[in-house]
């Protein structure tokens, strides 16, 4: 100890002469000595904090696969073993021959800045410990002001830089300091510490340099801008040159060696890091990301603060994606609704896992970028909430529904709750959760839904929005409102419904015409396949700060929302649309459940569907405006549709994704139906009072199976019924282009006018029997058809 104080004393000594020739010019008029000087530079303050420089922080997915690195600067620590000895011989060469020898001080550099500074010119820091100094102070400026004096070029800097370098070398070994140093320098082109620096001019790791390297990389430490090698290689050559020039003459290498090295050409092998969300391959995923650390006061006390955090701390992120989910679900996407389809319609999907609220897939159909002009290019996430770089919303549809049958169903009705349930009725005697009386409501159904008594098997199955109007009024709006919101629906916006006095007067509301996101629809639906256990979504498992030596884990945070029966009873009357209802032929062979959605006009359209493992929700639209731009009459990459219902297009990539998502999952049931609720048999029908139509009469929808497509549209148009084919082609054992099943089935008695949904067959299953619609696998559209129409 007396031993390092000693030598403090008298390198405080020689640093107060120096100085004193730096400060003398400028203080002479003042009669301060030189003695003065060196006294009052031991008294400065000189405890320099020496944190780790900035990092790349990294993005990974639950399997730790990198999904991107974010940063201020890129930059890979190193320890100095783990850096080539040549790369050290190098750098000491050419910034500091006598470092492992001075105390802090080159002494003979400094005496040199005397010089120049009595000549009026300001030289920058001489030893590697004074420009360690330097860049310490950069880093650690938070204001523009601190970063502004620690770059001044002024000799107060100097003499504080001198100060802090004598400290330095008392509590720091000149193999840390060096360390410090090769890992904080900034060495051209984006490239901050020898690591990155060699990975970044050469692709290899700073341990594998060779000499020509070495000195290549030592040259650009003190110019980086001047000698970068992208830009002036000529300048890059010689300043190598000079650096194994100094080897040699350090003794660090042979003559023979040196001029060896310098006939190698200096053949870079540039490799730019990736940085941010743009390069990743799951952009939008990572974005929000991002937008949910900014967010999080545990990171700071403001967003700049948080942001900086990100970018510097050298973080590891580990989140909820699973790339198995993911890479299903943005092939689904893009292969329906291609990212620059000329139409500039898109798709976009997020993806939930039951129970622990994990976010385990977010994509959609556009590349990520900032030019909103640029044909398939968008900043904005169309699966989450604007907070979260989201859109304010779209309608979402008949994927409402379900919320009305959570509110019936725990309120006690039972599932033969029942209302006759005409194409067209006028509603009145609802009350807005404000207190007053709300208009009468005109609501119609689409063609395909079965006019007569519907319960909520038969309703939630041909989504009839006469019957969910007259359930809505049962229940009571306000009731179902409350339902939304105790799933964790809000409107994308931000606004809660029971704020908004629009939404408290909203007639339609069980008809999905709010404007929410995919995300939270999806986050819904995963309350049902829970069993009634609600958790907030989460993209984040755990973040180690290496920096601060700490992790922070995240648990799911879940509670129960619903009871157990009541999800389950939910879960239930959706299975049931795969049976004859709206999502028939779009099963996937495993226990399912799934609600389509198309809004008015067809401006949007919706599909959202559960398994035991996964909650998906799709939105597909026009951003521009789905009202002004919908889903009419429109080509979407090389298929042409007339109308895009939610069976269309979102359903397929429902079908698609998880048939991709769940491969080596194993398979896991549905609840069944709780036996509270009753019956799940269809109602009864009134008795026919008026003259059977000629459909009627000669036994209902006829059958058409295995007949080519004209001669099947033509009978079913004969017979008095209006006709859809689907843009879909399903397997069947029916020869291809042939009809292989109508929906509703043949025999069906329906009234004159009804529609028959006609599916033409893919052919590739042999014939064993009936046609499972649960084994139906659709395929593109191949004709110009009209898609199957929902009543969604």
């Amino acid at each position: 100890m007396l031993q390092r104080i000693s030598q403090l004393v008298v390198v405080g000594a020689i640093a107060g002469l120096l100085v004193a020739a730096l400060a003398l010019p400028a203080l002479g008029g003042l009669g301060i000595t030189a003695r003065n000087v060196a006294s009052g530079f031991l008294d400065m303050p000189s405890n320099l904090e020496t944190p780790p420089p900035p990092q790349r922080s990294t993005i990974y997915d639950r399997e730790g696969n990198v999904i991107a690195e974010v940063f201020d600067q890129n930059r890979e620590l190193v320890e100095l073993e783990d850096v080539s000895p040549v790369m050290v011989d190098a750098i000491l060469a050419i910034e500091d021959a006598s470092f492992y020898e001075h105390g802090g001080i080159d002494v003979s550099g400094t005496l040199r800045a005397a010089v120049r500074t009595l000549n009026g010119d300001v030289e920058g820091a001489s030893s590697i410990t004074q420009q360690y100094v330097k860049n310490v102070q950069i880093e650690a400026a938070t204001s523009q002001e601190e970063l502004e004096q620690a770059r001044e070029t002024t000799i107060a800097r100097k003499i504080r830089e001198l100060r802090y370098a004598v400290a330095l070398e008392q509590r720091m070994s000149k193999d840390e300091i060096l360390e410090g140093y090769l890992n904080i320098a900034y060495f051209s082109d984006g490239a901050y510490g020898v690591e990155s620096a060699a990975q970044h001019f050469f692709q290899v790791s700073a341990s594998e340099l060779e000499l020509h390297q070495a000195a290549t990389i030592a040259g650009l430490v003190r110019y980086p801008y001047l000698y970068n090698p992208r830009f002036y290689p000529e300048q890059t050559t010689e300043r190598r040159n000079v650096v194994l020039d100094r080897m040699v003459a350090t003794g660090a290498i042979t003559q023979e060696e040196a001029d060896e090295a310098k006939e190698v050409p200096i053949d870079l092998d540039l490799d730019t890091e990736p940085n941010g969300c743009v390069p990743s391959d799951q952009p939008f995923f990572c974005d929000y990301v991002i937008r949910e650390i900014e967010a999080d006061e545990r990171f700071g006390s403001d967003e700049t603060e948080r942001a900086r955090w990100l970018r510097t701390a050298g973080l590891e992120i580990h989140t909820t994606l699973d790339p198995q989910t993911q890479e299903a679900g943005q092939a689904a996407v893009d292969d329906w609704v291609p990212r620059e389809n000329e139409s500039r319609k898109v798709a976009a999907q997020a993806i939930i896992e039951p129970g622990t609220g994990h976010i385990i897939g977010m994509m959609q159909s556009r590349n990520y970028g900032p030019d909103e002009s640029k044909l398939g290019e968008t900043s904005i996430n169309f699966a989450t909430d604007f907070d979260r770089g989201g859109s304010t919303g779209f309608q979402a549809g008949s994927t409402f529904k379900p919320i009305t049958l959570a509110a019936a169903l725990d309120e006690g009705l039972p599932f033969n709750t029942s209302f006759p349930a005409p194409g067209t009725m006028t509603v009145s005697g609802q009350r807005s959760c404000n207190g007053g009386s709300l208009q009468p409501w005109n609501v119609s159904n689409f063609g395909d839904s079965n006019d007569g008594v519907h319960n909520m098997v038969t309703g939630t199955r041909a989504s009839s929005n006469t019957y969910f109007a007259q359930l809505q009024r049962r229940v009571g709006l306000c009731d179902v409102i409350e339902m939304a919101e105790n799933l964790g629906l809000r409107r994308a916006d931000g606004t809660l419904f029971t704020e908004n006095p629009n939404t408290l007067a909203n007639s339609s509301f069980t008809l999905g015409s709010e404007e929410v996101s995919p995300l939270r629809v999806a986050n819904a639906y995963a309350t049902f396949a829970s069993g009634g256990i609600y958790c907030e979504p989460q993209a984040i498992t755990r973040i180690v700060d290496k920096q601060a030596d700490t992790t922070t884990d995240f648990e799911p945070d879940c509670e129960r929302r619903l009871d157990e029966d009541v999800a389950d009873g939910v879960a239930f009357l959706l299975s049931q649309t795969f049976n004859g209802g709206t999502t028939t032929g779009l099963g996937i062979g495993r226990p399912a459940g799934a609600k389509t959605g198309t809004t008015d006009n067809s401006a949007a359209a919706w599909f959202a569907g559960i398994t035991p493992q996964m909650a998906s929700s799709i939105f597909v639209g026009d951003p521009r405006g789905p009202q002004q731009h919908p889903l009419t009459n429109v080509t979407i990459g090389d298929r042409y549709f007339s109308v895009v219902f939610g069976a269309t297009i979102p359903g397929q990539i429902w079908h698609d994704t998880m048939l991709a998502a769940h491969e080596g999952l194993e398979v896991e049931q549905l609840a069944p139906a709780p036996s509270q609720f009753g019956s799940t048999a269809p109602p009864r029908q009134p008795r026919e009072t008026e003259e059977p139509s000629p459909a009627a009469d000669e036994g209902g929808v006829p059958d058409v199976i295995g007949m080519e497509e004209d001669a099947a549209v033509a009978a079913l148009q004969d017979a008095g019924y209006r006709v859809n084919v689907s843009g879909g082609r399903i397997r069947s054992s029916q020869p291809e282009g042939t009809v292989a099943a109508v929906n509703p089935d043949p025999g069906t008695r329906l009234p004159e006018g009804a529609t028959v949904n006609v599916f033409l067959s893919q052919g590739g299953l042999t014939p064993t029997g009936p046609a499972d619609t649960e084994t139906w696998f659709p395929v593109q559209p191949m004709s110009p058809f009209p898609s199957p129409q929902r009543n969604e």
